[in-house]
């Protein structure tokens, strides 16, 4: 199947030297969920506004559904939906209102049915009469979405959607996200929650310092955030790991004060009974033992660490 976006050798410099992105190529494919995650100044959001034809990339090209958004922007644009981070609407407009502008800037029919579905599926419709400006942080993420909805695009992109809000508006989004899919509609997310992503994408994609450092099928990465670590402080150091406990592929560390052992939560044996069984064969005492969860934050310096 042809990718719905095609993002090809994709760099963004700007006029002080510093460079946003660096040569990245994607593909994001037809009717999936797909999760790009970061830390903060990563290029997510650069990453999105060049797709979304609000930012030139310095060079490297963009396709949607076959457009090219610079020669083709409009066609290209009529297709995407944007839920931007920022909460940026017409105080003095309602809802109904900027919602039914929102789709006549796409240069769709008027449909009050469509607009009151979308209204509806985001708990606006009681609000539907109220100016934007009396409405609470969370309602206002709500209109983004409704906005973004308006012109019935085939690819959503939703950036940072969930940062600051309630769990009501979180749960009531990914209901539509959920429900936009089974429609076919294309949905990029980005997020700091892993639990989104773990919960909402089909593959998961990995962005720092401007490149893509992976993208894996969510159950892939998901083996990896599963991995932990359990961490035995002996009563005695060790000079050097014993040959009985090589199988174990432990590793000394603190002055050999310490056996590390990873293991994987998701596997059907974790090995941590066979390792405590060998290590009192072997005559190994330890004094306290503490487990640690690896992080999303642990995988990217892992990441940039072997890239280096």
């Amino acid at each position: 199947m042809d990718p719905i976006i095609s993002v090809t050798g994709l760099s963004k410099s700007y006029a002080s030297g510093f460079r946003a992105l660096n040569n990245i190529s994607l593909d994001i494919r037809r009717g999936e969920i797909f999760a790009l995650l970061g830390p903060n100044g990563a290029g997510k959001t650069t990453l999105i506004g060049i797709i979304c034809g609000i930012l030139r990339g310095t060079s490297g090209t963009v396709t949607v559904d076959g457009h090219d958004i610079v020669k083709d922007f409009r066609a290209a644009r009529s297709l995407i939906g944007l839920v931007p981070q920022e909460l940026h609407t017409d105080a003095f407009e309602s809802v109904w209102a900027t919602v039914n502008f929102s789709r006549g800037l796409f240069n769709k029919p008027a449909s009050p049915a469509y607009v009151e579905k979308v209204l509806r599926a985001l708990s606006l419709w009681d609000k539907k009469d109220n100016k934007i400006m009396t409405l609470s942080g969370g309602m206002k993420r709500r209109v983004l979405i409704a906005k973004a909805l308006s012109h019935e695009p085939r690819i959503l992109f939703l950036d940072e959607p969930t940062a600051g809000v309630d769990v009501e508006l979180r749960k009531d989004m990914w209901q539509v996200v959920r429900d936009l899919r089974a429609d076919g509609v294309t949905i990029i997310l980005t997020t700091h929650y892993i639990e989104e992503a773990e919960d909402m994408a089909d593959r998961i994609g990995v962005i720092n310092k401007g490149e893509i450092i992976l993208v894996e099928n969510k159950a892939d990465l998901m083996r990896k955030l599963g991995k932990k670590q359990l961490i035995l402080h002996l009563q005695r150091p060790l000079n050097a790991m014993p040959p009985s406990l090589a199988a174990h592929h432990l590793t000394l560390a603190n002055d050999g004060a310490d056996l590390v052992f990873d293991y994987d939560t998701q596997g059907e044996r974790t090995g941590v009974t066979g390792l405590l069984s060998d290590l009192a064969e072997a005559g190994i005492r330890f004094r306290d033992l503490e487990t640690r969860q690896s992080s999303l934050e642990d995988i990217f310096v892992g990441l940039v660490s072997d890239k280096s």
